[in-house]
């Protein structure tokens, strides 16, 4: 088990979410830490929350490789390498196929999965050099594909695949590679698209038990700190969303299908006007953060 009072742990999309959740853990254990995220206004009472000098904040885009780079060579110079790194930041957007805006499909590959490949590249030589643990956080929705929501699948089952390439690639250094899956966290991600679109729970309701099924933050960031310090291949929070890897070739079954694609003939076309009407496929506090 990794003593986290020895390590230095450099995490995306930190200021919210599971990533401020995890953030306080690990401080609590005491690691040092590097924050990064877009919104500066949250990071900012984050750090002043933690305030001393074991963490360190830094506002970035993990859209762009050269920011990430510059934060994690910040990392390196304050702290003198980094031991951990959570590659965490990421979006959703709603619609379907056909009703997503296109560019903000593009947006959230650009965040979901070349931010995570950003944010493994900027980190993984001092990780190397200090034999360290990469987590890439993913979701259930690597697993079990839902209607209105192909582009954040898509992107969570990319990052799972890339977790277990470099898991190959970078063994034989002493490194471990994790991926997270999580189902519904009660997160801003989830409370915003359940406030913009009434479709978006009554999909959850509908979803077969347990997928319909939301935990808490804590209990989250409880899965995460565990896995950090076993340095573990999966992280499942809650504990059962580790059988859908293994049920995953039948959900994709006409049988395994069925139980959704009987809502989605008449869930869909309202989930799409909802969009619609609002003007945007992702939140209002996204959209917020891309206009700054």
């Amino acid at each position: 088990m990794t003593a986290l009072n020895s390590q230095v742990v450099f995490l995306t999309g930190a200021a919210g979410g599971i990533g401020a959740e995890v953030a306080l853990r690990l401080h609590e254990r005491g690691a040092k830490l590097v924050l990064t995220d877009l919104d500066e206004a949250q990071l900012k009472r984050l750090g002043n929350q933690l305030g001393d000098e074991r963490v360190l904040t830094v506002v970035a885009d993990v859209r762009n490789r050269e920011a990430i780079q510059a934060a994690a060579d910040q990392a390196v110079a304050r702290f003198g390498g980094i031991d951990t790194v959570i590659a965490n930041a990421g979006i959703i957007s709603y619609g379907s196929v056909l009703q997503v805006d296109p560019e903000a499909f593009r947006r959230l590959i650009d965040i979901n999965v070349l931010g995570v490949y950003y944010t493994v590249r900027a980190a993984l030589p001092s990780v190397i050099e200090r034999r360290g643990y990469v987590l890439i956080v993913s979701s259930l929705a690597a697993y079990a594909a839902a209607p209105g929501l192909a582009a954040y699948h898509a992107s969570k089952a990319a990052v799972e695949h890339f977790a277990n390439a470099l898991r190959l690639e970078v063994a034989h250094f002493g490194v471990d590679v994790g991926s997270a899956h999580m189902s519904w966290i009660d997160t801003a991600m989830v409370r915003d698209s359940k406030a913009d679109l009434a479709t978006f729970t009554e999909m959850l309701a509908k979803l077969p038990y347990p997928l319909n099924r939301t935990t808490s933050v804590r209990a989250c960031g409880r899965a995460f700190l565990k896995g950090i310090e076993g340095r573990k291949r999966r992280i499942n929070c809650p504990g059962w969303v580790g059988a859908f890897r293994w049920l995953r070739p039948l959900l994709s079954t006409p049988a395994g299908e069925a139980p959704v694609l009987r809502f989605v003939p008449d869930l869909l076309p309202r989930m799409d006007a909802e969009v619609a009407a609002l003007g945007r496929s992702t939140s209002a506090h996204t959209e917020s953060l891309e206009r700054r």
